[in-house]
């Protein structure tokens, strides 16, 4: 999923209906995710412009917090950066 996410957003293809496939998706094999590929897809949903399902970045969070040694500063800075994004508090 991130990876596919990630190509998307990084060539700018207009795909609303695959980002909410990928988010309605993922929470349930998010605990699968390495600490690249959480970050990726939260940062490809921001840099996508694609609105998420709160229970996407409610996932996301959930799984990153607990494993937040696992995750590089900039990993870290990504999903921050995709959480102020998508105006997740």
């Amino acid at each position: 999923f991130s990876n596919v996410a990630w190509a998307f957003a990084t060539a700018g293809v207009d795909a609303p209906e695959l980002f909410q496939a990928i988010a309605s998706a993922a929470p349930s094999r998010i605990a699968h995710f390495n600490s690249q590929n959480i970050a990726n897809m939260a940062w490809a949903f921001a840099t996508a412009g694609v609105e998420a399902p709160e229970f996407f970045f409610d996932a996301v969070a959930a799984e990153a917090l607990p494993r937040l040694v696992e995750f590089t500063p900039q990993q870290i800075a990504n999903v921050a950066s995709a959480f102020a994004t998508a105006g997740v508090e």
